[in-house]
């Protein structure tokens, strides 16, 4: 006879996540390691008296944490199971209604960078008897329908518990998802406040130890010798590292078939620090938001390899950097692999690329002295970015589309006159070489892939499939979760610091150290720049005060004291007018043991710009002024020459 445990269904939850664990294989051994830790929740009704319950009342070796915001919570999640390759997770759970629509951005999030993100969602009662009950939404067409179902179309598994014994099939459904590496993402599970304490006689077995194989797709051979033939056909090949190669640890693969090989490789927002950036062959980041190296070589090349890439519009600079090229992709998704009409190979990054190695015999490629040519040009590009110093009056910033008084009017009201580009590269020269840098949204990642160097693997967090405002912070103390003992750094803009930094409060409470570094150019600065650009007046994308009724563009800058907000909460704050301020507050912030935040007051305009990338964006068909006909002409043209699929 079966031997049966009686628990309620929270308590069956936190029992079986205790007793999960994840392996990989990596250079002939097996790593495995605990696959739930911690747990991160935000109480209310429908989840503190279930799930709640068996947190704070049953053994286990699981850590709670309080969360601030649903979303930001679940946020420092999709950092922390990034910074462990996807082999660790931090479950997250919410109350329902508003609690719950706080996740539903982040399982997006996840779900669009393929990185797991485990989701508990209080739920209406399946009893109905107190229907409707607080927050419900009430859809008179379907009685089924509540606020969780929103995650339908933002997760890879969804699904509603009414009945405590579904909880087996639910969560044996859920660990499938999340440790697929072609198709994980988020693994909603709304569930009836009700049936949380309800009690079940469940196999003991459920709860044994379970070790989830991660995987490693190997090729078959038809696909090996199909992408082998077009490298052994190419003159000018160009392999492209995405996040599917980081999280295949795939490194090594990657420098040996290049130097082999002599084939030059750029870098996705996502792939960034798979490999070091000091490699003679790293071109560094490609695309829209790419640097001039990696796209000169781009636009030659007769051969794209994308390995682990999904090949975003701004990686292929929306399908025109290198319409020309034929393209061969491996990646363990069939979905990302066929993307771009490429001759494909279903593989993890790793395998693929020691499969293809024996099938290209005496290859090399025909480069001679392109690539440190192209690397050249983006050596002294970076001096002269690193270098940039606000002159005066006659300044012209790198993005020269701003209101005539911007410059003026920001240092009027900020005292501030730091470039962003120096401002970057001063970072890079004084945090530990080790550091991890955090980001999401606004010019920074554009400036990031550009400019930012590391030698340290996985160093480089950069949430960019969603770009989501808010992922910042959160990411960063998910990242100091991840790698404790190393510095930890948000690069984050106002615009998405004032959407979300609860997680500030979340840091403190449980000791650990991020570094904030609040890039302050009182406005939305990347889209001020595509409203600009595109001929179009300044409207919401500054900083500015209403005055007298006059139009919002046409006010004076907002001057926020972010540094004193942060020591409300505790932190270490300093606030940098000037390079010599940033370096000081830079040095003593590594002499900090409780978490930093440094208000740099940034100048308008001067992040990078350019650099042979190109993206595709709505605009008016009915153009008024030349700026926008000259923006619809552009888009004209580039499709012309852009891949239509």
């Amino acid at each position: 006879m079966q031997n049966k445990i009686r628990l309620t269904m929270g308590e069956a939850i936190v029992r079986y996540l205790d007793n999960q664990y994840a392996a990989i294989e990596k250079d002939g051994q097996i790593i495995e390691s605990k696959f739930v830790e911690s747990f991160y929740a935000l109480f209310g009704h429908g989840c503190v008296l279930g799930v709640g319950e068996a947190l704070s009342q049953v053994a286990h070796s699981i850590k709670v944490m309080q969360g601030k915001n649903e979303q930001g919570m679940a946020q420092t999640a999709i950092s922390y199971a990034k910074m462990h390759e996807r082999m660790k997770i931090i479950p997250c759970m919410s109350s329902i209604g508003p609690g719950a629509a706080n996740m539903v951005t982040a399982a997006a999030t996840a779900t669009v960078n393929n990185l797991p993100l485990l989701l508990f969602m209080g739920d209406t009662f399946a009893t109905r008897q107190p229907d409707p009950v607080l927050q419900q939404v009430e859809q008179p067409y379907d009685m089924t329908v509540t606020t969780n179902d929103a995650f339908r179309p933002v997760s890879r598994f969804f699904d509603r518990v009414t009945r405590p014994e579904m909880i087996m099939s639910s969560l044996t459904n859920a660990m499938r998802v999340l440790t697929d590496p072609a198709h994980t993402g988020a693994a909603a599970i709304a569930l009836c406040q009700d049936v949380q304490g309800e009690a079940y006689d469940y196999p003991a077995e459920f709860f044994r130890k379970r070790v989830h194989f991660i995987l490693r797709q190997i090729p078959c051979g038809y696909e090996v010798e199909q992408v082998a033939e077009a490298v052994r056909a190419a003159k000018k090949p160009l392999l492209i590292i995405g996040g599917g190669a980081r999280y295949s640890m795939a490194g090594v693969e990657i420098k040996a078939f290049c130097e082999k090989y002599n084939v030059p490789f750029a870098e996705t927002q996502a792939g960034k620090s798979a490999v070091e950036s000091s490699h003679p062959l790293n071109l560094g980041g490609i695309g829209a938001t790419g640097n001039a190296s990696a796209n000169i070589i781009a636009k030659d090349a007769d051969l794209i390899i994308g390995v682990g890439t999904r090949f975003s519009d701004f990686t292929t600079s929306s399908k025109w950097l290198y319409a020309g090229a034929k393209v061969a992709a491996i990646n363990a998704s069939r979905f990302h692999a066929a993307k771009l009409d490429s001759i494909h190979m279903v593989a993890d990054a790793a395998e693929g690329l020691k499969a293809l190695d024996k099938c290209l015999g005496g290859y090399k490629s025909a480069y001679t002295n392109e690539i440190e040519n192209a690397k050249q040009v983006w050596t002294d590009e970076m001096a002269r970015l690193t270098s940039l110093e606000y002159t005066g009056a006659n300044f012209v910033p790198e993005n020269k589309n701003r209101m005539p008084d911007s410059l003026e009017r920001f240092r009027e009201a900020t005292g501030g006159d730091i470039c962003q580009t120096a401002a970057i590269g001063v970072i890079r020269e004084m945090i530990p070489a080790d550091a991890v840098v955090v980001g999401a949204s606004g010019s920074l990642p554009g400036c990031l892939q550009r400019m930012w160097t590391t030698d340290a693997v996985g160093s480089y967090n950069m949430e960019y499939g969603y770009s989501c405002m808010g992922y910042e912070i959160a990411g960063a103390f998910g990242a100091a979760l991840a790698c404790p003992g190393r510095e930890v750094y948000a690069l984050v803009g106002d615009g998405s610091y004032n959407m979300l930094h609860s997680e500030m409060l979340t840091a403190i409470q449980e000791g650990v150290k991020i570094n904030v570094l609040l890039f302050d150019n009182a406005s939305f600065g990347c889209i001020n720049n595509l409203q600009m650009g595109s001929g179009v007046d300044a409207l919401c994308t500054e900083s500015r005060f209403r005055s007298g009724g006059a139009p919002i563009r046409e006010g004076t800058f907002m001057n926020i004291d972010y540094a004193m907000c942060a020591r409300g909460y505790g932190f270490a704050a300093y606030t940098a007018r000037t390079l010599d301020e940033l370096k000081t507050a830079l040095a003593d912030s590594l002499k900090q043991a409780k978490p930093v935040l440094i208000d740099i007051k940034t100048l308008p305009k001067t992040m990078t710009d350019g650099y042979g990338g190109w993206w595709n964006t709505g605009c008016s068909e009915l153009p008024r002024n030349d700026r926008m006909s000259e923006t619809a002409q552009t888009k004209r043209e580039k499709l012309e020459e852009a891949r239509a699929y």
